[in-house]
């Protein structure tokens, strides 16, 4: 499955590098065309690493057949029955995280502002966001760059594009990936990456359609 994933991936960047998507995005964050592309890349290549955390019990027993890491990329989690390895998906949360706080860094975006769109979009986030057993989270793509996009350009005009980014990205971490960890003891899933499948297209995706939208 993660080879799949890789070659979606892959396809993708290729597809966005193409149509000058993604170069278009880190303008208006006033990014230039070579950081888009060392963002883009890291960030697909970092969807593939996983940082555990901690464990929790849950109601998994078995690691599924078809399951498989690239041993050159990431050394396999030890998988433990009754139990759930919490990891943190370093291309769907870590990179993101950090950019955001980068973005909070340069852009005068008021505290207020941010704290609101931020709320907003991790409620719309946990509304819409559901447990599916044996893969994780899932959320549609395109409710949270719709209210992330909406939230910006209501809150700060001036500011919306990376007030779009931040609380997109940071609003589908907290709303469906931190508010949701209740429910992954039900889910049998070996591993839960904040950040990781079933997240990560919504994260993705959310930091660049919310952009474009604001």
């Amino acid at each position: 499955m993660p080879l799949l994933y890789l070659a979606f991936l892959s396809i993708l960047l290729i597809v966005i590098l193409q149509l000058g998507i993604f170069s278009i995005v880190l303008a208006k964050l006033g990014l230039s065309p070579d950081s888009a592309i060392l963002l883009l890349g890291c960030t697909l290549f970092g969807s593939l690493i996983n940082l555990r955390i901690f464990t929790i019990n849950s109601s998994f027993e078995k690691m599924p057949e078809n399951y498989f890491l690239p041993r050159a990329l990431l050394k396999p989690l030890p998988f433990i029955k009754g139990k759930t390895i919490i990891a943190l998906n370093v291309g769907g949360a870590l990179i993101p995280i950090s950019f955001s706080l980068y973005l909070i860094t340069i852009h005068s975006i008021d505290f207020l502002h941010l704290i609101t769109a931020i709320i907003f979009v991790t409620f719309i986030s946990y509304s819409f966001s559901r447990p599916v057993k044996g893969l994780g989270i899932g959320i549609p793509v395109f409710i949270a760059p719709i209210s992330a996009a909406l939230s910006a350009l209501m809150l700060s005009p001036e500011n919306s594009a990376p007030l779009a980014y931040i609380c997109g990205t940071l609003g589908v971490l907290i709303g469906a990936d931190l508010l949701r960890l209740k429910d992954i003891k039900q889910m049998g899933v070996p591993t839960a990456s904040i950040g990781g499948a079933g997240t990560f297209d919504g994260i993705f995706f959310t930091g660049i359609i919310a952009v474009l939208l604001a």
